[in-house]
Parts: C-alpha cells; structure tokens; sequence
C-alpha cells in the first residue's frame, strides 16, 4: 500500500519544472499583457511580486518562524524582518 502511495504522489506532482522556467512563463505572460505599451520599474516591480509570495510561503512552511525561514531563505532575520515590515506582511 505504501509504494501505490508513493506511485500516486508521484503522479499528481508531475515532473520537476525549475522555477526559473515558471517565473519565465510568468514574465512572458506579463509583458505581453501590456499590449506594446511600455513600463517602468520592471526589475523593482518584479522583484517585489516575487518576494512577496516567497516571503509569504516560506513563513507558512516554517510555521511563522522567522529564523528557520531566513535560514531557509539563504539572508539574515533582519534582512527578513525589515522585508516583511516592508511589505506589510508581519
């Protein structure tokens, strides 16, 4: 029973896809929601709606310890906490 579980998890998972590939589906589909109109800030834009949710989920993974996800994260606490504080997110 334990390795049909195992099989099944394996099957609902799927492949590794890097997560690289994923912010790249996601920019593509971003720049070309813009239609031809430019903007500005793209890097800074970009870089928050990233950290936003990976601040987010790695805290939730961590149970909200901010010192194993900072480990986790590779950065210092209070390189975490000041993010945090900055987007809204403590």
């Amino acid at each position: 029973m334990n390795a049909l579980n195992d099989r099944n998890e394996a099957a609902r998972s799927g492949p590794r896809v890097p997560l690289r590939d994923h912010v790249a589906t996601s920019i593509r589909r971003y720049l070309g929601d813009l239609n031809g109109s430019g903007t500005e800030n793209l890097y800074e834009i970009a870089l928050r709606e990233l950290e936003i949710p990976l601040f987010a989920e790695v805290l939730q993974h961590c149970d909200g310890n901010q010192s194993r996800a900072a480990a986790m994260l590779g950065i210092h606490r209070a390189t975490l906490r000041k993010k945090l504080r900055e987007y809204g997110l403590e």
